[in-house]
């Protein structure tokens, strides 16, 4: 070890998913403003990114970036996010692909 040298410390465990969701046709928009309302200020989450699917009119990307899988876990049961989930159902079609990930950083985090 170089002398003067920071000693490593372990990266957190970040936890993250990726998921597509449908909306009923023609109802992604409203779909995604009730997402988009209903997450606002979720302890533990890092990131929670909104996304239309460029090819498909009714899908939607929703990509999820936490402190910790207990965080998101927990943000399940808040009231804001079981209301979000409350309104949304009606407007959801089904759901695709859906991914696991373990976040390791970000760019913008990167070049502060």
């Amino acid at each position: 070890m170089l002398a003067g040298a920071a000693t490593a410390q372990p990266a957190p465990t970040h936890y993250g998913l990726i998921g597509q969701m449908k909306a009923v046709p023609g109802k992604r928009a409203e779909l995604a403003a009730i997402l988009l309302a209903g997450t606002a200020k979720m302890p533990g989450c890092l990131g929670y990114l909104i996304a239309e699917d460029a090819k498909d009119l009714d899908a939607l990307w929703i990509t999820e970036t936490w402190d910790s899988k207990a965080s998101h876990d927990a943000s399940l049961s808040l009231p804001a996010v079981r209301a979000a989930i409350a309104k949304g159902r009606p407007l959801i079609a089904g759901f695709g692909q859906s991914i696991e990930t373990k976040p390791l950083g970000d760019a913008a985090t990167a070049a502060r």
